[in-house]
């Protein structure tokens, strides 16, 4: 397999994923909802929130903080080292702008992360609904053409190896 091939396979992946988000309004509006509730902007405070406002839940925001602050540097180093731009789109214009490097996706990242995190300190019920909405928004960041699926596949990969390093340190 060459890479010319691998990157028409991705292409022909990316368009299978944006076509309902192309086709169907609410299709895209959930996409939409659900790629932004993994920005980072949101997670950080609400953690801090979580931690000083719920007794019962300050082991599982300290261990997701910790996570989520490795899960960030080092997607960062990453994609200021890399520099894969991002997919053009008719979505996702402001991550062009605020975040032009696309490999690999902190969001994708972020939600398993946030996933292992709650595998490892909340029941599992709670773990299951993490897993789902990390899988939800790894889909939902190509839906919407701001990741390549590759890099949403990099980020989770890399956000499941770095939260189980925070747990088991």
């Amino acid at each position: 397999m060459t890479w010319e091939s691998l990157a028409q396979m991705e292409r022909a992946v990316s368009a299978w994923l944006q076509g309902p988000v192309a086709r169907q309004a609410w299709v895209r509006r959930l996409a939409l909802f659900v790629a932004h509730s993994g920005d980072g902007w949101f997670w950080f405070p609400g953690l801090l929130v979580v931690m000083g406002l719920v007794p019962g839940l300050r082991a599982w925001a300290w261990t997701s903080f910790k996570a989520l602050f490795v899960v960030a540097l080092v997607v960062a180093a990453l994609k200021y080292t890399i520099r894969r731009p991002r997919p053009q789109s008719p979505w996702g214009a402001i991550y062009r702008r605020t975040d032009p490097h696309s490999f690999p996706s902190g969001h994708a990242a972020r939600g398993a992360a946030l996933a292992v995190v709650a595998w490892a300190t909340l029941p599992a019920a709670w773990a299951w609904a993490f897993t789902l909405w990390a899988a939800a928004l790894a889909w939902s960041r190509a839906a919407i053409g701001v990741h390549h699926p590759s890099d949403v596949a990099a980020g989770t990969l890399l956000g499941v190896l770095l939260a189980l390093l925070v747990v088991a340190l």
